[in-house]
């Protein structure tokens, strides 16, 4: 065993002498050898550049020589161990240089520390380096071995300290003057870009790996920088539009000095605008998200400032087509809404002018009107649940708001209400909703202003009946006989509420015009001091008139002196209308319940001759009618031509049983959804607006209720 195992190393010795001598002459190959070896580690061996003592010079000649022995000798990855080996017992000398500066920065927060110590790695990484005729795959090993050593020796502190001296910089883009940290002339290394004051820091940086290796870190600093600017120039400016020139800004501040991190090596500006394309758009795209954050947090106040704060709305709606932050600006109007708006401290008139800026604000940065549906639905909701929400939006319809603004803007054209229609899909030119749409959604809601403030309650009743009020009101302040505004008014509310609803408005006007012409001419029979004002009246027919005579004997019975006087415009009926094949239950004004009562006697009328027996206006017993025609009890038969239905119409009580069938089995529908099923029963071609009216009158009968705008069955 022991014989075998000698005859294996004596074996392996004569290889490696052989290998070493290289067939020389006794051990001449071998004290070559020796020689190459020495000469190699020597040149390689790591000096100390605090050393002041002079260091070995070695012929370049006689380096490759032994270089090119040891590598017929295939010892050069023993050379490559052997040298990396030596640097790290040399790193230590390194590391005194690196804490020395790093303590300087510590105790000073100066970032000239921190350059002057990236400047004497370099010398460091320099000077230990193998000459490139050694081989890439030494110099590799050399750069990875150095930079991973330096990398664990720097402290904590080393990266404030780097981004601080990388947000220097920027200063040095536009001007000649070095800073204190920057190396002589002589020193600058050959480029075939101009050279800048910061040329040699971010040379430095390149050789030592630290571009690579802190490229976030150099991309947050470029991203904060454009952060300070935004909110130094842009903040709390809304009169003009900031995003060109804050592009203009990157142009001449930003991209040049993106050339040094990003496109140094370039060869000429086609090449160089290539490099940055990438890293420009991210840096343009962040200019877009800090504008847009900033222009988040405005948003309410902006909106307070409308119109003067248009350009910061056209920022902000170009931002969001580049920066997908649609959910905050949401997020944060509702809640500025919440905090700002909706309490009870508000106004009810400040909360509908900030609604109606809402409206027109939204409308510019988002025109489809998903954002303004998503962020209208608090305040619509708190509005509805005020008493004076009507009573402000009517005053100011009228302009008798008491600051004397109006909601209405004088340049938008007058437009009868708009009703949320049912999609069509039909249409050619229909489009899908937005994908951030929710599920309650509608494209064709209204548009105008108005038409919005209305839809916030279910009915435009409610509003019909507000202005007669308010114009009653109004109409009794005139003293000097002028009723040319209220007439204006009338006329453009006829064309926003129909001619049928504003009815009763028109005979106030006509008796307060005809009250002053009889008044003027009793005036010039006889001077009175008495300036009366005579309304129309009607006389309830029927059984009606039988009713009011029986309780008026009572009541004479019971105050003998005193005599009542009926009102017949005023108050409301309670009726059971028995029919063939139905009854109908309604709730209706006594001029209504008296107009039926005469179909009672004759089951077809004509609306002239029903107002010449009533003695009312043609307008006002057209407007009664409508009503019944809506509870399904009349049909018009010709123009101004009506009848009696005793037996319901088919489309509408097949109408009435697909609703009810509808509501019992899904629960609560919104009016489009319930259109929209409708449309497949057979037969069914109403308009959205006239099932409007169907669920309305299906209401006052009782038979069914809406809250929110979801129709429910009467329980």
């Amino acid at each position: 065993m022991a014989t075998l195992l000698a005859k294996q190393v004596q074996n392996k010795w004569n290889h490696s002498f052989a290998r070493l001598n290289r067939g020389e002459p006794g051990i001449t190959g071998l004290l070559a050898f020796s020689e190459a070896w020495r000469i190699a580690t020597g040149f390689l061996h790591p000096r100390d550049l605090n050393d002041p003592a002079p260091h070995q010079e070695y012929s370049i000649q006689d380096v490759r020589a032994s270089f090119d022995l040891l590598s017929k000798s295939k010892m050069l990855p023993l050379l490559m161990e052997n040298f990396l080996e030596n640097m790290r017992k040399q790193q230590h000398l390194v590391e005194r240089d690196i804490q020395t500066y790093m303590t300087e920065y510590e105790e000073t927060s100066s970032t000239d520390a921190i350059a002057r110590m990236l400047f004497r790695l370099v010398e460091w990484y320099r000077a230990w380096s193998p000459i490139p005729e050694l081989g890439a795959t030494l110099l590799s090993a050399y750069t990875l071995t150095f930079q991973t050593h330096v990398y664990s020796t720097f402290p904590p502190s080393f990266s404030h300290g780097f981004k601080a001296l990388i947000a220097s910089t920027f200063s040095l883009v536009n001007t000649s003057s070095p800073p204190p940290w920057s190396l002589s002339a002589e020193q600058l290394p050959s480029s075939p870009i101009p050279s800048r004051p910061d040329l040699p820091l971010w040379t430095a940086c390149e050789a030592l790996g630290l571009l690579d290796r802190y490229e976030s870190l150099i991309a947050t600093v470029c991203y904060e920088y454009i952060e300070a600017h935004v909110a130094e120039t842009c903040a709390q400016k809304w009169d003009e539009t900031m995003l060109t020139s804050l592009r203009e800004w990157m142009a001449e501040k930003v991209v040049p000095w993106m050339v040094m991190p990003y496109a140094r090596n370039a060869r000429n500006a086609d090449e160089a605008r290539q490099m940055l394309q990438g890293v420009g758009s991210r840096f343009d795209y962040h200019v877009c998200k800090t504008l847009c954050d900033l222009r988040t947090q405005e948003i309410f106040d902006i909106i307070i400032d409308y119109p003067d704060s248009q350009p910061a709305l056209q920022d902000l709606k170009e931002c969001l087509a580049r920066v997908d932050q649609r959910n905050e600006v949401v997020t944060t109007l509702r809640k500025a809404n919440k905090k700002r708006l909706l309490h009870p401290g508000a106004d009810t008139k400040d909360i509908l002018t900030q609604y109606v800026s809402i409206i027109r604000c939204l409308r510019i940065i988002d025109p489809p009107g998903v954002l303004l549906y998503k962020v209208a639905d608090p305040i619509r909701k708190y509005l509805r649940e005020r008493p004076d929400t009507i009573r402000c939006i009517v005053a100011s319809l009228v302009g008798d708001g008491e600051s004397g603004d109006s909601l209405v803007d004088e340049n938008e054209p007058i437009q009868p209400l708009q009703q949320r229609q049912a999609d069509d899909f039909t249409d050619p030119n229909w489009e899908p909703e937005p994908i951030d749409a929710g599920p309650e959604f509608r494209t064709n809601k209204p548009t105008d202003v108005i038409s919005t403030l209305v839809s916030i309650y279910d009915s435009k009743d409610l509003f019909v009946k507000e202005l007669q009020v308010l114009l009653a009101q109004r109409l009794l302040a005139v003293t000097d006989g002028n009723y040319d505004r209220e007439r204006r008014n009338i006329e453009i509310l006829k064309i926003r509420f129909g001619e049928a609803a504003l009815q009763v408005c028109e005979v106030m006007l006509r008796d307060m015009t005809d009250s002053r012409r009889i008044d003027q001419h009793v005036q010039a029979q006889q001077q009175t001091p008495l300036h009366p004002t005579i309304s129309s009246s009607f006389n309830m027919p029927g059984q009606f008139k039988q009713i009011q005579d029986s309780y008026a004997k009572e009541f004479h019975i019971f105050k003998p002196d005193k005599k009542l006087h009926w009102l017949p415009h005023l108050g409301t009926i309670s009726l059971e209308i028995e029919l063939q094949d139905r009854t109908v239950n309604a709730e209706v004004t006594p001029l209504e319940a008296a107009v039926i009562e005469h179909f009672s006697a004759k089951d077809t009328w004509d609306v002239a001759d029903l107002a010449t027996t009533m003695r009312i206006d043609k307008a006002a017993a057209l407007k009664a009618v409508a009503c019944w025609v809506e509870l399904g009890v009349l049909k018009e038969e010709d123009v101004t031509v009506y009848k009696l239905l005793e037996v319901a119409d088919e489309a509408s009580a097949g109408a009435k049983t697909y609703v009810e069938g509808m509501l019992t089995n899904l629960g609560s529908l919104s009016l489009v959804r319930i259109q929209n099923m409708l449309k497949f029963a057979q037969g069914y071609d109403r308009t959205i607006d006239q099932l409007a009216e169907f669920m309305e009158a299906a209401r006052r009968e009782g038979l069914v209720t809406v809250k929110d705008g979801m129709w429910k069955l009467q329980r």
